[in-house]
């Protein structure tokens, strides 16, 4: 492209009756000197400088401090984020402990290996130590209450045919024989209990079909104290889970008698976390069968009902060997 100009005859846009002539025009590269009415034929993007272009394609250059800003966005997240991490590791929230608990040894096989003997005993010591246990043994109306623990004299050949005292005791399961508090008119009982992690549904949760177990063998020990013949089969059990349960905890079964007529027994129980949050709550009927007269022929079974009696005799309310 040459510097001159160029010679542009434009006598079609004059009327015919004036005389044509010639404007010169120079080149899209320099339309800065063209006129006005002839630039504005000349499309935009034509009439647009080499800089401009480069502009253009180009765009804005971004700013070094947006950069930094953005950079120290992302590190602090990253802090925060591994703060976070760290603490719900030491301290998981309550929710995230229930959907993924922490992994736990399975219970271990030998209930009389030296390690199982060691952690039963160890169990035994913090169940003692209990302030809720210790508190309700000095309380003004201590007297009224007597102690023992269900099951701890039952014969070895009758143990272990027997659900909780059988087959779901030992370390890791019903590690403790159950520890009662009840009056002595058998209107109210306490049951303290620690469940092991080998008695879950949900990893970490309790299985609610051994919280009814548990809750059925509480509420017979109640109802069967005023039935006749000191027996009683389960007719009705009616139960409301109200919070998870979670493993490796004591529990209290607190239960109590509603109403007795006849051979009927109607009570009610809970099951209950130390810090009073209720877990469980339930309602049975117990009926005393037509042939529980010869059931006191069960030498097993006298044995215990004669257990809860002396216990229930007792004058110093003290645990019972």
């Amino acid at each position: 492209m040459t510097d001159q100009l160029s010679h542009v005859k434009i006598s079609c846009l004059l009327p015919s009756s004036l005389p044509s002539r010639r404007v010169a025009v120079r080149p899209p590269m320099l339309a800065s000197s063209v006129s006005h009415s002839t630039r504005s034929s000349i499309p935009k993007i034509l009439r647009s400088t080499p800089a401009t272009w480069r502009q253009m394609s180009s765009g804005p250059k971004p700013r070094p401090t947006r950069a930094i800003g953005t950079l120290a966005t992302l590190s602090l997240a990253a802090g925060l984020s591994l703060t976070a991490y760290g603490l719900g590791s030491l301290y998981p929230p309550s929710l995230v402990s229930l959907v993924f608990p922490r992994p736990a040894p399975a219970p271990p096989a030998d209930a009389s290996s030296p390690e199982s003997l060691a952690y039963t005993a160890s169990l035994e010591e913090q169940l003692q130590a209990l302030p809720f246990l210790a508190e309700h043994r000095t309380r003004p109306d201590a007297s009224e209450w007597y102690e023992g623990r269900p099951h701890k004299n039952l014969p070895e050949a009758v143990r272990v045919n027997s659900l909780t005292s059988g087959a779901l005791r030992g370390p890791g399961k019903l590690a403790l024989i159950p520890l009662v508090r009840a009056r002595r008119d058998e209107q109210e009982a306490l049951a303290f209990v620690h469940l092991g992690r080998g008695l879950c549904g949900h990893d970490g949760i309790i299985h609610g079909g051994l919280l009814a177990t548990l809750l059925d063998e509480a509420l017979f020990r109640t109802a069967a104290a005023h039935l006749p013949s000191k027996a009683g089969v389960t007719a009705k059990l009616t139960l409301n889970y109200r919070a998870p349960t979670r493993a490796d905890q004591f529990v209290v079964l607190r239960t109590s008698l509603v109403s007795q007529s006849g051979r009927k027994a109607f009570v009610k129980g809970t099951v209950e976390a130390l810090d009073g949050t209720v877990l469980v709550e339930a309602e049975a009927l117990f009926i005393e069968p037509r042939y529980a007269k010869l059931m006191k022929l069960n030498t097993a079974y006298g044995r215990q009902v004669a257990e809860q009696e002396a216990q229930r005799a007792g004058g110093s309310g003290s645990v019972a060997s």
